[in-house]
């Protein structure tokens, strides 16, 4: 277990069993939805969240606290950037 597990999370969005474009999709809904600095949990299984998340992060402006892979099931923290 890694020390995100243990952060508090503001929301969750569980994508499992939903292929790509989906899961992004529904993250840029759910940020959206978030205040700022909110920390946001994603539940995947689609394996190109792998390289999609990291560069919607990057894209946008949000931080991939850690991303984490088991048995099948992807997992993210994102932090949402706070608004200049």
């Amino acid at each position: 277990m890694s020390r995100t597990d243990d952060l508090p999370v503001d929301a969750v969005l569980d994508a499992s069993g939903l292929n790509c474009p989906e899961p992004v999709m529904m993250l840029h809904n759910k940020v959206r939805d978030l205040a700022a600095g909110g920390l946001l949990k994603v539940i995947a299984t689609d394996p190109s969240t792998r390289r999609d998340i990291p560069k919607f992060c990057l894209f946008l402006g949000h931080e991939l606290l850690d991303q984490q892979e088991e048995a099948g099931t992807y997992l993210y923290w994102i932090r949402k950037k706070i608004e200049a």
